[in-house]
């Protein structure tokens, strides 16, 4: 097993003794010397009984002695003692070689990070590669700007630029990947980059040349820190979410909580996919719902759950063993001894059978539609020919009015005209077809209208061409 410590059981010609022991396979052990087969005692040990228990001869060729025999066991143990000692005592001088040279400033191996070569034969002393260099002061610059790691992913990955790529020893490219948010987190935290060489909990100053100014790694340390501060303050209100392992997306992935700010240092919860976790970019023709609001979705669960199972004695996600959410609705997976008494309370649309899948558990469909727009998913209770009151659209459709001034038996005019585009914008709801009002108000209107009017597309003056342009019969 050369190039593997004779202090470990994981290599591959000793597994390979091993497994064929027991197959009869093996009548003798013929090794050099002790110290070869192993250098750890408890290991040598635990080999003699495997040796015993299949009836198989041990032979040192250097070193005589016999095992069957409690003073060859004694001497068998003082030699792997020795060897043992041996080893950790050479341990012991590399590990202080490496620290004793790491304090003069050298770099002892390893893969160089971005933004540095290694060094040339004879030196201890990065190089700088000053293409990655300028990379690695733009990452630097970047994340001080958006104050945001997972931005910073979704921005590196849209300008495709990867981590470092290096050729192995053996000719094998590695490399040249997406940065991962572990991977940038850990580069915007080494001290490298100030020309410095960390070990262990400590840094010394390095031989090499410095890539990022103090003032620039200070100001991203003190954001990192910042950042984690908040991630722990709030980290028992996320943890709370209850839905976390049990949420799936339409896809089957984990949807795992999360959190974001708004204004006023708000907290706002969500359960997102793991791809978008992860940073991946969503596609635009993807029209699954892969972020929701989690107070949403935890309150609309427990009064459903509730009103299924009104003398439920316990907390109602206890039962719930998987969610998950689909476009048009929602498939929770509950014990099947509840069947009974959720399929006497079921509302319209809402569906209960055994699940094929799994035999002691009911598939639960709740006929809820998700609605995505602008980064944002409503919850929609009931079938596509359920009336649907949209706050949203109603709320604009009632300022649009307000924008307007009515008097008595006159048509409506501007008051004055809209100074801001949002107004301008919004203002084009008042002259919709009356029976187009109605069914907005009445909850009544297709997916496809509230979308055109939030899209902001263009409405047509005559209320005939409106109701062509968006399917809409006349009920006038």
């Amino acid at each position: 097993d050369g190039g593997y410590s004779g202090g470990s059981m994981d290599r591959p010609g000793l597994q390979q003794l091993l497994a064929a022991i027991p197959s009869g396979k093996i009548d003798i052990v013929v090794v050099y010397k002790i110290d070869r087969l192993t250098r750890a005692l408890a290991d040598f040990a635990r080999m003699v009984e495997l040796f015993e228990q299949y009836d198989v001869s041990f032979v040192s060729v250097t070193q005589s002695f016999n095992t069957t025999s409690s003073m060859g066991r004694l001497t068998l143990n003082v030699l792997l003692s020795f060897a043992q000692f041996e080893r950790e005592v050479t341990g012991e001088r590399i590990r202080d070689k490496i620290a004793a040279s790491k304090k003069k400033g050298m770099w002892m191996g390893g893969s160089p990070p971005l933004g540095y070569d290694l060094p040339e034969a004879g030196s201890h002393s990065l190089r700088v590669n000053d293409a990655e260099a300028d990379t690695v002061r733009r990452i630097f610059e970047r994340y001080r700007q958006l104050k945001s790691v997972h931005a910073l992913v979704r921005e590196l990955d849209t300008k495709d630029i990867r981590s470092k790529v290096r050729t192995t020893l053996k000719g094998k490219t590695i490399g040249g990947q997406p940065f991962s948010r572990g991977a940038l987190y850990h580069l915007l935290r080494s001290r490298v980059y100030l020309g410095e060489v960390p070990h262990k909990d400590q840094s010394h100053p390095g031989l090499h040349e410095a890539i990022i100014d103090v003032e620039l790694f200070e100001a991203v340390q003190t954001q990192l820190d910042e950042n984690g501060r908040r991630r722990k303050a709030t980290g028992k209100n996320v943890a709370r979410s209850p839905l976390a392992g049990r949420l799936f997306d339409t896809d089957g992935q984990p949807m795992s909580p999360t959190f974001a700010y708004g204004r006023g240092g708000k907290l706002y919860r969500y359960y997102v996919s793991a791809s978008l976790q992860r940073g991946a970019k969503r596609d635009q023709q993807d029209n699954a719902p892969r972020r929701v609001s989690a107070a949403m979705l935890e309150g609309r669960l427990i009064k459903t759950l509730t009103r299924l199972l009104p003398n439920l004695q316990e907390e109602p996600f206890g039962l719930v063993k998987r969610i998950e959410i689909h476009i048009g609705c929602v498939e929770l997976l509950v014990p099947l001894k509840y069947l009974n008494k959720i399929n006497g309370n079921l509302a319209t649309g809402e569906r209960v059978r055994p699940d094929p899948a799994e035999s002691k558990c009911l598939r639960l469909t709740l006929p809820w539609r998700m609605q995505t727009r602008g980064g944002r998913t409503d919850i929609l209770v009931g079938d596509k020919n359920t009336p649907q009151l949209d706050p949203s659209l109603i709320r604009a459709l009632r300022n649009a009015h307000a924008i307007l001034d009515r008097d008595s038996g006159k048509s409506p005019v501007l008051q004055t005209a809209p100074t801001s585009p949002w107004k301008r914008n919004l203002v084009r709801l008042a002259f919709l077809a009356p029976d187009i009002q109605q069914i907005i108000l009445t909850g009544r209107q297709p997916d496809h209208l509230t979308l055109a009017l939030l899209m902001k597309e263009e409405i047509p003056l005559l209320w005939s061409d409106q109701r062509r342009k968006f399917g809409i019969e006349s009920t006038l």
